[in-house]
């Protein structure tokens, strides 16, 4: 890789590393203003402070989206609705050490899920980064031990599930290749504020949206404006940005880190203490994610090939190589 390529491989994932800071705080986050009786009132809240700022902000670009790219929005917005339905309900049904491991999961998914859909098989080097990781989050959250899966643990499997689908949607739907990134945002993030609005007004699903409002003290709404600013304006914007200019599981590999950040959160703020085994863990989810870093940069070759779509680099070698 030119010293050019890697300094532009670095402006694009260090915005992606941002973002798995802000998600690893994002459990914190939840916790302190989310009951089970009000995460759907919280959903629509959190949502729907950014859509007005959204959609004055790009309306111009807005309405320039022909049909089929609303509809591919609409799509991903689904999407999102279920990713945060099951993280959301999943954080409260669980300990935040079990979220953020089996969340994790989701650098393995993509890449496994991304070799089904081209007939790619990961590089040996890649998928031994990944383990790596995997291996650092089992060490990370191994002073908290396991239990049995309960209904959280299992949400969150979903979850993880949920996030792979909606990163490789991004990349490989045509619909919206080459839309516009903020009014893409903008659409999906309106799409889901609908589906929470209407699942709320179902019998037994929890307090109203207002009624939820006017429960909440100052602190609560400084916890859900930085849920709605930071963990998903800013956060789903750097997604769809950069696996755009990137593959979706170097993306995937690079938001793995998030149980990392989590447990920074967790010491510095809410006085855990991972121990040494936490530490270890920790080193190895960021050793991994460098190799991983580099074992999904492509490879250059005496061969000028077509580039990938958008510059897309999607780390994967075709089936029968090393």
């Amino acid at each position: 890789m030119t010293v050019k390529a890697a300094r532009r491989a670095w402006l694009t994932d260090l915005p992606v590393l941002l973002v798995a800071v802000v998600w690893g705080s994002s459990y914190l986050a939840a916790k302190e203003v989310t009951t089970a009786q009000t995460v759907l009132a919280v959903l629509v809240l959190r949502f729907g402070v950014v859509l007005p700022v959204l959609v004055g902000t790009g309306w111009r670009k807005l309405r320039a989206l022909d049909g089929a790219q609303l509809r591919g929005a609409g799509v991903l917005g689904l999407i999102l609705s279920g990713i945060f339905l099951l993280e959301t309900y999943g954080v409260v049904h669980t300990s935040a050490t079990n979220a953020g491991l089996i969340i994790s999961l989701t650098m393995i998914f993509t890449p496994l899920a991304e070799s089904r859909i081209t007939g790619r098989r990961p590089s040996r080097s890649f998928l031994a980064a990944a383990g790596l990781s995997v291996l650092g989050v089992l060490l990370l959250t191994q002073g908290a031990g396991f239990t049995a899966p309960s209904l959280g643990d299992l949400l969150m499997l979903g979850a993880a599930v949920a996030r792979t689908v909606h990163v490789l949607a991004m990349s490989r739907m045509r619909s919206v290749q080459g839309a516009d990134s903020l009014s893409m945002t903008t659409v999906q993030l309106g799409g889901a504020v609908a589906v929470f609005a209407v699942l709320s007004t179902l019998p037994g699903t929890g307090s109203t949206t207002w009624a939820a409002a006017a429960e909440l003290d100052t602190g609560d709404w400084l916890w859900l404006l930085y849920l709605s600013v930071f963990c998903t304006l800013f956060a789903f914007f750097v997604q769809m940005w950069a696996v755009r200019r990137t593959s979706p599981s170097r993306v995937s590999l690079l938001l793995g880190t998030e149980p990392v950040w989590a447990a920074v959160v967790g010491v510095t703020l809410a006085g855990d203490r991972p121990g040494w085994l936490g530490l270890l863990g920790a080193l190895l989810v960021l050793a991994g994610t460098a190799w991983g870093r580099s074992a999904a940069a492509p490879r250059r070759t005496s061969v000028v090939e077509p580039a990938e779509p958008d510059g897309a680099d999607t780390g994967l070698e075709p089936a029968g190589r090393s």
